[in-house]
């Protein structure tokens, strides 16, 4: 048997089926016209049963005067919705469409009480905290970072900032006259809460990045599989910074003898970092407590969670990335970096990302209600380490023990990390320590500076 199913193109999340019109319990239907006026809009099919079947309604012109009034006493604001007569294997259903709102939010309104409701999956939920605090912002057409805060001009400095606009500007920041223009502060000295954010002595709690290098595949403890792991908070700027340098140090650039010279081979491509990292600074949510970006580093691929969903409430998986709009959720802050000379204000960032990588492991975005992942493969990860035009193939082949081959390793890149050799010989990290221990007591190689920025010398 044919059902409505076999003819729908919507997501699950933009439809749901009734059976038929429960006026006593209109709540269960209601809660579902409020979260799609909350979010991307959606459907609602009276007259046909949760398996899509089609059981078809009796008084059709009656089912659609009741809705309307419902919708009309139990929804605070009014909403924009469409009532559609259909008919599917000669019985007659209802369509109600309801239109995404510009007043939000939309709250379901009974017994003295107003609840706002969102979409998670295929289910109609109570709003949280933040998300709420997003749809006032929303409805009265403002964005936090353009929030006046609690500090003033006064109580701050702004060394990074004034720094970081000279040198892509060439220009000197005017204060208090450019914050104004910018909308970093208010006529009354208060400053936004862009202008806090960017601040050298930024207060804001949840402005902060963890980083960490895990040792293979997957997270777990990070006291016994995490290779580096930071902490950063404050100024923006200097958490874009940070996170880049994280990045760099713990990333690989391994290169490769060609006719004409060498080629460098990177393991992840650094313009694709830096646009996925500017994407989860500026478009993350800020109201949300106690939450951070996250950078997680794997052998294969870096990941980076930012908190907060797409702002228009779509998936960002099931959008084509070249046709995706530019909508900012802090403004104020994506104006600002595109001043700075950190992005553009065309929306370009996911394409740029992807152009990147070209076509070898693309990149992968994906997001939920609550986060925005990027993930970026490791173009490295699988090959042979190519070490001075010598491959791991040849090293293994050499029958001598493994501390000869790693001095003979040393001899050919000096600055090999105890990770790579761990990796080229197929051994723990720990081992690899061991066998480098063994060869500092014997007095035939130390180490010259830091392990990060550090290299051998065979004596």
């Amino acid at each position: 048997m044919k059902t409505l199913t076999h003819l729908l193109t919507a997501e699950a999340t933009e439809y749901e089926f009734k059976s038929d019109l429960e006026i006593k319990k209109a709540k269960s239907w209601l809660k579902t016209v409020s979260s799609f006026a909350n979010g991307v809009g959606g459907s609602i099919y009276f007259g046909v049963a949760d398996d899509g079947s089609v059981a078809g309604l009796s008084e059709i012109q009656k089912v659609a005067e009741q809705i309307s009034e419902l919708i009309k006493t139990k929804i605070e604001p009014t909403i924009n919705f469409i009532l559609e007569p259909l008919t599917i294997e000669d019985k007659k259903i209802l369509r109600l469409e309801i239109k995404t709102g510009q007043n939000t939010p939309y709250y379901y309104s009974a017994d003295g009480n107003k609840i706002a409701y969102v979409r998670l999956g295929n289910e109609s939920v109570q709003t949280p905290m933040y998300i709420l605090n997003e749809l006032i912002l929303k409805g009265q057409h403002q964005s936090f970072d353009g929030l006046e805060s609690q500090y003033s001009l006064k109580d701050f400095s702004f060394t990074l900032l004034e720094a970081t606009y000279k040198q892509k500007t060439r220009n000197t920041l005017e204060i208090p006259n450019d914050f104004i223009s910018f909308g970093l502060m208010l006529d009354n000295q208060k400053l936004t809460y862009a202008g806090v954010l960017l601040a050298d002595q930024c207060p804001i709690m949840q402005s902060r990045i963890f980083c960490t290098r895990w040792n293979g595949l997957e997270k777990s403890s990070i006291f016994d599989d995490a290779i580096d792991d930071s902490e950063y908070n404050g100024n923006i700027i200097s958490l874009l910074n940070n996170a880049l340098s994280f990045v760099k140090n713990n990333s690989k650039v391994k290169w490769r003898k060609t006719p004409s010279g060498r080629e460098e081979m990177p393991d992840y491509p650094q313009i694709a970092v830096h646009e996925a990292l500017v994407n989860a600074i500026i478009h993350r949510d800020y109201m949300i407590q106690g939450s951070e970006i996250h950078i997680d580093m794997y052998d294969d691929r870096l990941e980076i969670v930012s908190p907060g969903n797409m702002v228009d409430g779509k998936k960002v998986q099931d959008l084509d990335i070249t046709k995706i709009a530019s909508v900012r959720r802090n403004p104020i802050i994506s104006d600002m970096f595109h001043r700075l000379r950190f992005m553009e204000r065309r929306g370009s960032g996911l394409k740029k990302i992807t152009k990147e990588y070209q076509s070898e492991n693309p990149p992968v975005f994906y997001s939920t209600e609550q986060v925005f992942i990027t993930t970026l493969k490791n173009l490295n990860y699988g090959k042979n380490d190519v070490i001075e035009n010598v491959t791991i193939n040849v090293i293994e082949n050499v029958t001598i023990k493994r501390t000869d081959k790693i001095i003979e390793v040393i001899r050919l890149n000096k600055e090999i990390t105890t990770d790579e050799l761990a990796k080229l010989f197929n051994v723990t990290v720990r081992t690899i320590m061991r066998d480098l221990n063994e060869l500092k007591n014997k007095n035939i190689i130390k180490r010259i500076g830091s392990n990060k920025a550090g290299y051998w010398e065979i004596i």
